[in-house]
């Protein structure tokens, strides 16, 4: 009986061992700005590599336009309005701000820490400086990073976002929870997070583990290390995405290198689009129109790239529609956990389209300009409700009817085409309409005047 027991167990099929899952997010970078998206200066061959043995994305957005909602969107699978972690009149958080993401929003790392998973952040977190806010309170083991924008907290007089000056800026490196270096050592942090990280994924091969990477490159102010200084074509901004590529190639030869390459998801992308306003300083949004702080395509179509040997199928490049906000579902569900069911999920699975086996399960997307809906797109029309520039003193233009555009033939948003399809008109009306209604915003945490523990 033993041995039959014990052939009966050797039969069985074996649970597939829980995927590692690594997020590499960079700051601010445009949808152009990759050789893999078409960039014809700024070398990329790390991540023209990574795209070329995995999927890219052609549809894929970031939840806002901007840093502090997009990454709340990002890490709990929810529209920033859910968690009060958007204003219209602040945008984003400051050194000031005493909010942050509130304790009681699930993250993607809690999640799957519950499934044993080992939990490390590393790079701009934005969701609160205080100790009650910090990644180490939300689900992460370890966090080394800044806990903010680069540009925050400039010295008076010195700070000039369009010509970086080590020593301008008084932005703190944090470790866990306490300050190790103040001001941050700019130039050095692409290379310090990627060690982090590298060894994060060493320490860790034996367990699955999540590793957050969240660059502060290229957000201006841009530093750059000795290294990659003065190396490409497209100057300075070219210089610090160089690097930014570079470090994404540690990563993947660190998960060779441990073995876990056929049991991990990479994917690469970005907060929002290009800073445009810093003109050179700033990146490309392509053939898309306009960039950061705008919900028009190139404030927050970004750059998504998937990498899993053996899952994810290579050279494949998709028009299925994907958001940030998937992953938190998509990952949780590939880790056997539990999508929370208490509160509203705005997050879908893509697993059929990473692994090649279906349609995206995601056919509708809300653009979110602060706490209002400015445009909504279901299937290759997009309809803008509200327009503004992304950023100047103009107030929003409201348009009924709204500007309609066909991205499919019209990814530049040039030809209004609301004229001669008053049926898609009127379904992306209710869509919004709809959509207003079910949403209920969080307590504001952006204007927050008090911490919680003074209210």
């Amino acid at each position: 009986m033993l041995r039959l027991a014990l052939l009966l167990l050797v039969a069985a099929p074996q649970a597939e061992a829980s995927p590692n899952v690594v997020i590499i997010y960079a700051d601010d970078l445009g949808y152009g700005d990759l050789g893999c998206y078409g960039n014809p200066t700024i070398r990329t061959p790390h991540l023209d590599r990574l795209a070329a043995e995995g999927m890219k994305f052609t549809q894929f957005y970031s939840a806002a336009p901007v840093c502090t909602p997009s990454r709340t969107a990002l890490l709990t699978g929810r529209y920033a309005v859910r968690s009060g972690m958007c204003h219209d009149r602040r945008r984003v958080l400051f050194p000031s701000s005493t909010g942050g993401l509130p304790a009681g929003d699930v993250t993607l790392a809690e999640a799957l820490k519950a499934k044993g998973y080992a939990t490390a952040c590393v790079g701009k977190w934005h969701l609160g400086h205080l100790p009650a806010y910090l990644p180490t309170k939300h689900g992460f083991d370890s966090y080394l990073g800044i806990p903010y924008s680069n540009d925050m907290d400039g010295i008076r007089g010195q700070a000039d976002s369009r010509n970086p000056r080590p020593g301008a800026w008084n932005c703190p490196l944090i470790r866990n929870e306490e300050v190790v270096e103040r001001p941050a050592e700019q130039r050095t942090l692409t290379r310090r997070y990627t060690d982090e990280a590298v060894k994060f994924i060493r320490e860790k091969r034996d367990k699955p583990f999540f590793l957050y990477l969240a660059h502060t490159m290229p957000h201006v102010p841009l530093f750059v290390s000795d290294a990659f200084a003065g190396k490409s074509a497209r100057g300075l901004y070219g210089d610090v995405v160089e690097e930014l590529d570079w470090s994404v190639g540690q990563v993947v030869q660190a998960i060779r290198d441990a073995g876990v390459e056929k049991r991990t998801l990479v994917v690469f992308s970005s907060d929002n689009g290009p800073w445009l306003i810093f003109n050179e300083q700033g990146g490309s949004a392509g053939l898309l129109r306009e960039g950061k702080g705008s919900t028009w395509e190139g404030g927050m179509r970004v750059p998504g790239i998937a990498w899993w040997p053996g899952k994810v199928p290579a050279g494949v490049t998709t028009s299925e529609l994907a958001s940030t906000m998937d992953l938190f579902v998509t990952c949780i569900k590939l880790a056997g956990g539990d999508v929370p069911s208490d509160r509203p999920i705005d997050g879908l699975d893509i697993s059929p389209v990473l692994f090649g086996k279906g349609p995206s399960p995601r056919d509708t997307f809300f653009y979110y300009r602060d706490t209002t809906v400015y445009a909504v797109r279901k299937g290759w029309f997009k309809a803008h409700f509200t327009t503004r520039s992304a950023y100047g003193r103009d107030e929003p233009v409201k348009h009924d009817p709204p500007l309609l555009y066909h991205l499919g033939r019209d990814p530049g948003e040039q030809r209004d085409v609301a004229k001669d399809n008053p049926a898609v008109v009127e379904e992306l009306r209710k869509l919004l309409v709809d959509h207003e209604a079910a949403v209920k915003p969080g307590e504001n945490q952006i204007e927050r005047t008090q911490p919680p523990d003074k209210k």
